[in-house]
């Protein structure tokens, strides 16, 4: 049995909420069917559309922990998802044997960088700006991740598929609304992050299948640790409650969406895997209305049949 199994059951136990223990019954489900990685150097699109599809559920998880932890600060939310991921991704490499410090570290730590500073640009765009802007907004990295794997890993990329991403693009932006009170430091901010996300992405994509992806986890948990730990300090607040839980979630969540990412970018090409990554918004919308009791007006459909559309579209005019 992979090691991560006990694991996530073991907060299925600490859980008392009913949805949650539902959805990650689920999750649970699918690591024990999907944890062999494939030892194969060539490229696997069907699978990478699989791992992404865990990856962003466990990210969707992850914002609804995020949502109900609206008392503890950013920087400390921050901390608690790094250090979380980091045991769990340490404590997988040395049971699995896996060598810690992986073969292409300059990568690695380069995507650890990128990846704190997409993170913790995001997170500062939201003093700025109001969530619903700042999501919609922190979508179009993959647009800019196609972009750049075209320039700097020769990819090609249909012209078609420019239409697609640009529907995709629009739909979320439908999907969760306009925003009238953008400022230019906030613009800047999540532009910023969003290029940082891109650029993350077409570096995974550059390590390859050389590295596990657990070990190229470990490197962004590692550097996000020590930062966010760091920036947390002067504003920390005790957790009380259920908030003690959700903070060591984050941290389950953010492993499993992290890993599974990874591992899709390497092995499959970037512009095709890159925009899967809008699924987290369906699934967060999906399960903001089953735990929240979220509405959503015709708008909202309008923008979920633009994002699912665009996708299928997408895939059907993939280069083999």
């Amino acid at each position: 049995m992979p090691f991560l199994g006990p694991v996530w059951t073991w907060f299925l136990y600490l859980s008392t909420f009913k949805p949650l223990k539902y959805w990650l019954w689920q999750i649970n489900h699918a690591i024990l069917l999907h944890f062999k990685w494939s030892k194969s150097t060539g490229l696997d699109f069907k699978k990478a559309v699989l791992f992404m599809v865990i990856s962003t559920f466990s990210f969707a998880l992850m914002n609804v922990s995020v949502k109900y932890l609206a008392r503890i600060p950013t920087f400390q939310i921050v901390f608690f998802r790094c250090f979380g991921s980091l045991v769990l991704a340490t404590t997988f490499i040395v049971v699995k044997g896996i060598p810690i410090f992986g073969n292409k570290r300059r990568l690695m730590l380069l995507r650890a960088i990128l990846g704190l500073t997409a993170m913790s640009l995001y997170f500062l765009s939201l003093k700025h700006l109001n969530v619903g802007t700042a999501v919609s907004l922190r979508y179009i990295a993959p647009i800019f991740a196609a972009i750049f794997a075209v320039f700097l890993l020769r990819e090609k990329l249909k012209n078609i598929q420019w239409l697609f991403f640009l529907i995709a693009f629009a739909g979320v932006l439908v999907l969760k609304g306009f925003d009238g009170n953008i400022n230019t430091t906030g613009l800047t901010l999540i532009l910023t992050a969003s290029v940082f996300s891109g650029m993350v992405y077409v570096v995974i994509r550059k390590i390859g299948v050389s590295d596990h992806p657990a070990v190229v986890v470990n490197y962004f948990m590692f550097v996000g640790t020590i930062i966010g730990g760091l920036l947390a300090i002067a504003v920390w607040v005790r957790p009380m409650g259920y908030e003690w839980l959700f903070l060591l979630l984050l941290g389950v969540f953010g492993f499993m969406g992290q890993l599974y990412m990874t591992r899709a970018f390497q092995i499959a090409k970037t512009n095709l895997v890159a925009p899967l990554k809008y699924i987290e918004v369906i699934f967060t919308i999906s399960i903001g209305v089953l735990w929240f009791q979220e509405a959503y007006t015709i708008f909202s459909f309008l923008g979920l049949f633009m994002i699912i559309s665009a996708l299928v579209l997408n895939t059907l005019v993939k280069k083999d």
